[in-house]
């Protein structure tokens, strides 16, 4: 409720608007919004919208849009770069905190200059009221630049879990540094930068955040091995350019199966992005298995028998789709969702179809026909559909005036010098 504070007022999305960058970008014109958050990957997606749209309406929202916070996963430097280059005058803020902190604990403000070079992105220092600690495994102080765990403390700090005194007991610790008050232990590797600022290095536990969930691998991997037929299951974060998916790797099963079945014990944003089947583990000396060798899913996950695209539309809808997904190339039968889809890439795909072909696919078309041939077929319709009703002309040499020309013809008489008809691009 921070924004109560100075006075603003909070305006709320109808329903199904926050999927729908287009929309969105209408309603922060019109509604005057100077402040909104997101989550990286819709940010992502609406920055795509900006780009496609009308100088007059980037100059309206630049006018009215102020600061955009960041935050439920690592904002990447690419994504703060695109929004400086779109709307040079939005300030981009990094959010960091967990629930468990009554959500915000640290931000950062994107420095266009300083951080062009960045890999990652600083979380920054603690909100007013907020601590910042990074202690080793003894909850001894880290000097700067080593890595520790991040614990917080101070007035956000929650009371613990509802009716779960052990895991409350286990993550809010005794502040060394404040008799009588409590840290909050993160689960989060980080270290101190030069500047003040702390650097996110990622989970102690494995634990990733996707699309501002929280997902333990491990509990994927427990859900996948209690299906019938699996005999080993390993599951893994990758993060590639801006975005972070998991990865099944099975035995035992057909990929297909597998999936149907996982979808049944599992919420969707808990689904691997994609399933990829083994015949053999790579191992560590040891014995154990080696994560960092399973091979990367480009074109590894299953998908139905491979039938090229033939339509010209079908050519390039296929090359969107493989820009969107990069998951190897795209036949006429893979299904969207299958081949590691999801809402905010469909809405991606969106976008890149209304800048490739010039028509704005309805984002429930993608759900609806989620196979590369249906939605080529949506294009197809939406393409051809203003021209329906228009019959060809019988041929001949000359053709009588339209209204239209006429009054055209008219105009540009009365002001030979003007440029009013011409078309620079």
């Amino acid at each position: 409720f921070w924004w109560m504070i100075p006075g603003a007022s909070m305006y709320l999305l109808p329903p199904g608007w926050e999927k729908d960058p287009a929309l969105m970008t209408e309603a922060f014109v019109n509604e005057g919004v100077t402040t909104a958050h997101f989550i990286p990957a819709m940010a992502n997606s609406f920055i795509d919208q900006v780009e496609m749209e009308t100088e007059e309406k980037r100059t309206s929202l630049a006018k009215t849009l102020k600061r955009v916070f960041a935050g439920g996963e690592a904002l990447a430097p690419q994504t703060a770069a695109r929004f400086a280059r779109s709307l040079p005058e939005t300030a981009v803020i990094h959010g960091y905190g967990p629930t468990e902190a009554t959500v915000d604990a640290a931000f950062y403000r994107y420095d266009r200059e300083k951080d062009r070079e960045r890999m990652r992105l600083p979380i920054g220092k603690p909100v007013p009221g907020a601590r910042l600690y990074i202690l080793d495994r003894e909850k001894a102080v880290q000097p700067i630049g080593v890595a520790g765990e991040l614990y917080i403390a101070g007035a956000g700090v929650a009371r613990g879990y509802l009716n779960r005194p052990e895991l409350t007991e286990e993550r809010f610790l005794d502040d060394p540094f404040y008799r009588g008050e409590r840290m909050y232990q993160t689960g989060d590797l980080a270290r101190w930068l030069p500047d003040g600022t702390v650097e996110w290095l990622g989970r102690t536990d494995g634990q990733v955040k996707i699309r501002g969930y929280r997902i333990e691998p491990g509990e994927v991997e427990a859900a996948l091995r209690q299906i019938g037929g699996v005999r080993e299951a390993a599951v893994v974060a990758r993060t590639e350019g801006e975005e972070t998916e998991i990865y099944a790797y099975i035995e035992g099963q057909d990929q297909q199966t597998v999936r149907a079945e996982l979808a049944k014990r599992l919420p969707a944003y808990m689904m691997p992005s994609s399933f990829i089947g083994m015949r053999e583990w790579p191992v560590t000396p040891s014995g154990k298995l080696d994560r960092k060798a399973l091979p990367a899913p480009g074109g590894a996950a299953e998908r139905r028998a491979y039938t090229a695209p033939r339509t010209i539309t079908e050519m390039k809808l296929a090359e969107l789709w493989e820009e969107v997904l990069k998951n190897g190339p795209a036949g006429i039968d893979d299904h969207f969702f299958e081949q590691g889809g999801h809402s905010l890439k469909a809405t991606a795909l969106v976008s890149r179809i209304a800048k490739a072909f010039g028509v704005q696919v309805p984002l429930k078309e993608i759900f609806a026909k989620p196979t590369l041939e249906e939605l080529a077929a949506v294009i197809q319709e939406l393409d051809e559909s203003p021209y329906a009703a228009i019959e060809p002309a019988d041929k001949q040499d000359t053709y009588p005036v339209s209204s239209a020309q006429k009054r055209m013809y008219v105009l540009q008489q009365l002001d030979e010098d003007g440029t009013g008809y011409n078309m620079p691009a």
